[in-house]
């Protein structure tokens, strides 16, 4: 059975026994403490915490997943892997452990001519709580399962928490029993290689207190209701019934694996080096694509780096298995064609994942070749000192600054005779990861800041906004924070956080910033509002100072925003929406959205695009916006389903997460987009449209800045008056400055190469006289001194290796010339083949100067270049190659 049958399957099984289906959530994680979503519940957390109401009774989904704890781990084994999907069906006060337990059992066992996944029920193996009789009862009574096929197990293993105060409960594990060739018998409790956990089965009964680790925490009481969380592998049930070994050689993986070995030869299964490569490749690149999928872009921070680090990984492990050139493009499309039946979207967003793939690997091949050439300066370094073994410092380096495995660093350094001092290198890498799992220890107490807004929410409920239709109105303060704390009463010069039953003021959300303004209390109370956020969903939270008077809970008054700002905003927001169109229109639908700041009067605009946007395509895209604004189109706001929405055409952005009902603003026959944020009525409200240019922020990644309305007025009458003054200056017409401006600087150009030939020539007349004062060292023609300050690098090369030539070539000669430029130390030095018989390697005498100097050089052993910080040191930079010369030759 296909994974994507095992995927409809479930789907089936669950929306036909009054289960509402609920899309797969994005993997950018819609929670402060999580980087990805890991989990197959992450999505109902918030139902489970009690901060927003459940859709439904009963909800059911297959959800991506992605968890990087032990990256160098994957492909080592064949349980390591980074992406999965977990099917999960979830009660909100529904049905508990009968329902859930029977379900299941019903589910995996049923015939496939039936809907079922057909597993034989003798092996299945069942493990619960270490003192949950209900559920070992149900599986004994209701189901049929003999006692001696269930196990009990303790609080590490079968009782489930978030990890930090709130809902908890024990768990049922449903395991299948794979056979005798996978290991001896007596259940789960003996051997999971050979019963391999298929299911668990969360039973939320309980709520647990603050503690450490997953056994020392109180369990406080019953939880109100109670609610069923559940999770079944999807790789490892497609393992079962796909009968093979492991999750590598299911349908999804192993279609990969068979691309890299057409693109290497290498067979998966010859040999245990080649095979791990195989599994990194293959688990690698299949993330990689859900997660630009998702919206994610390479880069050096948060996700970014997961999928930076990922795809150079499996990058480099082609490259172990022999692939020279690139070969991305070939495994993306594997994956996308694969992996496009259960998540059609990839295959529509085909051509926006190859751009930022294609970008990345070569990204990295450069990279590759600077790396490389850091690391070939270490190890000269490292056998100058008569070293024999590479620093964990300088492997961690090449791995954090240059993305180089450490594989890779371990296989060069081989090649030289050194070896890496690798437990350094582990030391640093573990105290990188102790760093990461500190900060998201630490991130995961966010869930207490929140715990006073879920209090106003719970008595007061939803905040209602009324910003769309209105920009004042009559309002009641439900909830007030003084310093961060709930309060009944504030009082003048006090900074409060105020939630309103209804408001005007939206919430910073979409990319749009919040409005400021005022709320009036009938009792004279004046509170001037800076921000206004959502901690929590549907909570409006209004930031600012008390100025007037002493707000209480419960007063009533007037809110009002600042009109002028909304509707400066609102103008940038709509903006925005028409540059996104044009671009898609100009660049193609890779131009999707990758985030966007909407200010008063300006706006900011992230895409994908793999190289810069051309200038002329840049001016098009600006007239076809501002030609749209003279046609005069309506904006429009409606509220539709989010399937409704899609079916209309309506874009929505990467990473966003959108509810069953969605607000879709629409501008004409040009523009549709998801968005809950502000706009104009009419294109003709936005003025002007000014792109100010585009650059990028990111591989992958682009961003324009612009302006709207009054302000690119503003700018382009500036710009009008530097042309002005232009014209002034060069005596000629607007239409005329390009050339007479081009025609000035290229005078210029010729005037600056004329200057720099004469200061050449200048420099090399002094090589006859250098060569002619040459010492005598030992039989070794020595030549040091000083140049003129200013003297290039380039310059100050020449006339080195003019010396030099001037010596006759059996005689062994050193030269070691030194200027400075631009306030530093610079330093050539080269030797002739007879010196170099003698031991004297122009690059150990560039390290040693450019140790005095204060800086690093390095070179070929004929000619090598160095520099420092100190130009005071160089007199004694010459003596210490005067002195090295000495004891050499």
């Amino acid at each position: 059975m296909e994974s994507a049958e095992i995927r409809r399957r479930w789907l089936s099984f669950f929306e036909e026994r009054g289960h509402t289906v609920v899309p797969s959530a994005s993997l950018i994680a819609d929670d402060p403490t999580l980087l990805l979503v890991n989990a197959g519940m992450v999505p109902f957390k918030p139902y489970f915490l009690g901060e927003a109401k459940p859709p439904a009774p009963r909800a059911t989904s297959v959800q991506k997943c992605v968890r990087t704890p032990d990256i160098e781990e994957v492909g080592k084994t064949t349980r390591h892997g980074t992406f999965f999907q977990m099917c999960g069906n979830f009660s909100f006060g529904d049905y508990f452990k009968e329902g859930a337990i029977t379900l299941s059992w019903e589910l995996l066992t049923s015939p496939v001519e039936k809907g079922g996944y057909g597993l034989d029920p003798e092996r299945l193996w069942i493990t619960v709580y270490l003192d949950d009789d209900e559920a070992e009862q149900i599986w004994r009574e209701k189901v049929g399962v003999p006692a001696e096929r269930i196990q009990r197990l303790g609080k590490k293993d079968n009782f489930w928490s978030m990890g930090v105060p709130g809902p908890c409960g024990p768990c049922s594990e449903i395991n299948y029993d794979r056979g005798p060739e996978f290991g001896p018998e007596g259940g789960p409790a003996v051997n999971d290689e050979r019963y391999v956990e298929i299911w668990n089965l969360v039973f939320m009964q309980y709520e647990r207190g603050a503690g450490d680790g997953k056994e020392d925490f109180p369990i406080l009481g019953d939880l109100p209701s109670k609610n069923i969380d559940t999770g079944l592998g999807l790789e490892r049930l497609a393992m079962i019934l796909q009968g093979v070994r492991n999750m590598y050689e299911t349908d999804t993986l192993r279609v990969v694996m068979d691309k890299a070995t057409e693109l290497t030869g290498v067979r998966y299964g010859e040999k245990h080096e080649s095979d791990v490569s195989m599994r990194v490749v293959a688990d690698h690149m299949r993330t990689s694509v859900m997660l630009i999928g998702d919206g994610v872009t390479p880069g050096n921070e948060g996700r970014g780096y997961v999928l930076r680090r990922i795809m150079r990984r499996a990058v480099r492990n082609m490259r172990l298995m022999g692939a020279s050139g690139p070969v991305v493009k070939d495994l993306i499309d594997v994956v996308i064609d694969t992996m496009g039946r259960q998540y059609p979207e990839l295959i529509t967003e085909r051509g926006r994942i190859e751009a930022v793939a294609l970008a990345e690997e070569a990204a990295f091949l450069k990279a590759l070749r600077g790396g490389t050439n850091i690391l070939d300066t270490a190890v000269t370094d490292t056998k100058a000192a008569g070293g024999t073994v590479l620093s964990g410092d300088q492997a961690f380096l090449l791995h954090d600054t240059w993305g180089f495995p450490i594989d890779l660093t371990l296989e060069m350094a081989a090649e030289q005779g050194l070896t890496v001092d690798e437990d350094g290198f582990r030391r640093l890498m573990k105290e990188q990861r102790e760093r990461a799992k500190a900060d998201a220890k630490a991130k995961k107490t966010g869930h207490a800041d929140v715990s006073a807004y879920r209090e106003i929410a719970d008595t007061a409920g939803a905040t209602e906004f009324t910003g769309y239709a209105v920009l004042e109105g009559e309002t009641t303060v439900v909830g007030l924070l003084v310093n961060g704390l709930p309060a009944p009463a504030a009082t003048e010069g006090d900074e409060v956080e105020v939630v309103l039953d209804r408001t005007p003021f939206y919430a910073e959300g979409g990319g749009q910033l919040a409005d400021t303004g005022r709320i009036r209390l009938d009792s004279g109370a004046v509170i001037e509002i800076r921000d206004v956020q959502q901690p929590v969903p549907g909570v409006s939270v209004h930031k600012g100072a008390v100025q007037v008077g002493e707000v209480t809970v419960g007063a009533s008054g007037y809110a009002a925003i600042d009109r002028r700002r909304r509707q400066a905003i609102a103008r940038a927001h709509s903006a925005t929406h028409l540059t996104h169109q044009a671009l898609r229109d100009a660049l193609g639908p890779t131009a999707a959205q990758a985030g966007s700041e909407n200010s008063p009067g300006r706006f900011r605009f992230d895409f994908g695009s793999p190289a810069a946007v051309p200038g002329t395509v840049l001016t098009d895209v600006e007239q076809k916006i501002n030609e749209v604004l003279s046609r005069e189109l309506d904006v429009q706001a409606e509220v539709m389903s989010l399937e409704q929405a899609k079916k209309q055409g309506a874009i929505a952005e990467f990473g966003e997460k959108y509810g069953e009902r969605v607000r879709v603003v629409t501008i004409g026959d040009f523009s549709k987009e998801l968005c809950g944020g502000t706009h104009v009525g009419n294109t003709s409200q936005l003025g002007l449209v000014k792109l100010l240019g585009e650059s990028s922020i990111g591989s992958g990644v682009r961003r324009i800045e612009a302006l709207v309305g009054v302000d690119a007025y503003n700018f382009l009458a500036k710009e009008h008056t530097v042309v002005a003054q232009l014209q002034e200056l060069v005596k000629g017409r607007s239409e005329e400055l390009p050339e007479k401006i081009a025609g000035m600087l290229g005078k210029l150009r010729e005037a600056e190469k004329e200057i720099e030939r004469f200061r050449a020539e200048k420099v090399l007349q002094a090589a006859a006289g250098l060569a002619q004062g040459a010492q005598d060292v030992r039989g070794t023609a020595l030549v040091t001194g000083q140049v003129p300050d200013g003297t290039s690098a380039d310059d100050l090369r020449k006339l080195v290796l003019d010396v030099r030539g001037r010596i006759p070539g059996d005689r062994p000669a050193v030269v070691a010339l030194f200027t400075t430029a631009g306030g530093r130390p610079l330093t050539v030095i080269a030797t002739n083949e007879a010196a170099r018989e003698r031991g004297l390697k122009a690059g150990d005498l560039v390290r040693t100067a450019a140790k005095t100097l204060g800086g690093g050089g390095g070179g070929k052993p004929d000619v090598a270049q160095g520099g420092g910080q100190n130009p005071d040191a160089i007199g004694d930079a010459i003596a210490a190659v005067e002195r090295l010369v000495g004891e050499t030759a």
